[in-house]
């Protein structure tokens, strides 16, 4: 039995190439029905590339991709009527008002007048806009629009939904909003491929999470499986003297063996640990060192420091 059918997305050695340069370098992806999957990495890392060749809109240069079972390159027709993407940069009519605009695209699906009114209305209720129907979208705040955008992308419930960094440039409360229209339309039973660089929002969203760097997917699994790989702490080291630092630093590296990093804080460093036992070894070496302290903390690492983690392995 073809596995591809049971999954949403299904990608192998998929590759895109802009003259000699690699945007995205053989990527393989399996996605099943009904999540949010994550597809986490820095600008220019290759996200947006990607989704555009999954949603039909680009080429691909060599391997092969799926959705829902039908060949992306060979039965696109089959594939446009099930998914939707709502991209980086707002899709709606700035003069138009809330209703007018999901009017328009439900008439450009093919509703009835009617049939389109009542869309309408649904959507903005759902999302929680229509105290704002008739007023022009270019006067909704930035989160508004967004949830506007998204709102068109959906008219016709589709089966996959593509969002490409949802939330850039939007406020705490706004990214909140997006968020939980994400999580309605998967209880809804729609698979979300979510690419973002906010590594909280892949925290909080995603079902599996692909981090992708230079083009590449570097690791790929469940945000807590992430963090472990990592080790399954982070011991942050405030030092009294700034100057220690490099001593610290080499201690740790050749009696503990730890991957060591330093923090943006000032003379505050990272370590790896595996357990608080290691954890508890790492201080006492510092300490038989005469390397005084200011404070230690011990915690689960966090995506952002596994994303640290494995692109400073990259480099």
């Amino acid at each position: 039995m073809d596995q591809t059918i049971d999954l949403a997305v299904r990608t192998k050695g998929l590759v895109k190439q802009f003259g000699s340069f690699t945007a995205v370098d053989s990527i393989d992806l399996a996605i099943e029905k009904g999540t949010v999957y994550g597809f986490l990495g820095p600008n220019g890392a290759g996200k947006t590339t990607t989704v555009r060749m999954l949603t039909t809109l680009l080429k691909i240069d060599e391997g092969e991709a799926h959705i829902f079972g039908y060949d992306v390159t060979k039965e696109p027709k089959k594939i446009r009527p099930r998914i939707a993407l709502t991209g980086q940069h707002a899709s709606i009519d700035e003069d138009l008002t809330g209703t007018e605009n999901l009017v328009m695209i439900c008439r450009l699906m093919g509703f009835k007048r009617k049939e389109a009114k009542q869309r309408a209305a649904e959507l903005l209720e759902a999302f929680g806009l229509s105290d704002a129907a008739s007023k022009q979208a270019k006067n909704y705040s930035g989160g508004m629009r967004r949830r506007l955008d998204i709102a068109a992308s959906i008219v016709i419930t589709p089966d996959l939904l593509f969002l490409d960094e949802p939330t850039t440039g939007l406020d705490p409360r706004s990214r909140n909003q997006v968020w939980e229209v994400v999580r309605a339309l998967t209880k809804a039973g729609t698979t979300v491929l979510l690419t973002t660089q906010y590594l909280d929002e892949a925290d909080q969203l995603a079902d599996r999470i692909a981090v992708i760097n230079k083009g590449a997917v570097i690791a790929e699994g469940t945000p807590s499986e992430l963090k472990a790989s990592v080790g399954s702490g982070m011991l942050h080291i405030t030092l009294k003297n700034k100057t220690d630092i490099e001593q610290a630093e080499k201690v740790l590296e050749t009696r503990f063996y730890a991957l060591i990093r330093r923090s943006s804080r000032e003379s505050e460093i990272i370590v790896n640990v595996s357990s608080s036992s290691e954890a508890l070894k790492a201080l006492n070496n510092l300490e038989s060192e005469g390397i005084e302290l200011v404070t230690f903390s011990l915690s689960q690492p966090s995506l952002d420091e596994v994303f640290l983690a494995l692109t400073d392995d990259e480099e």
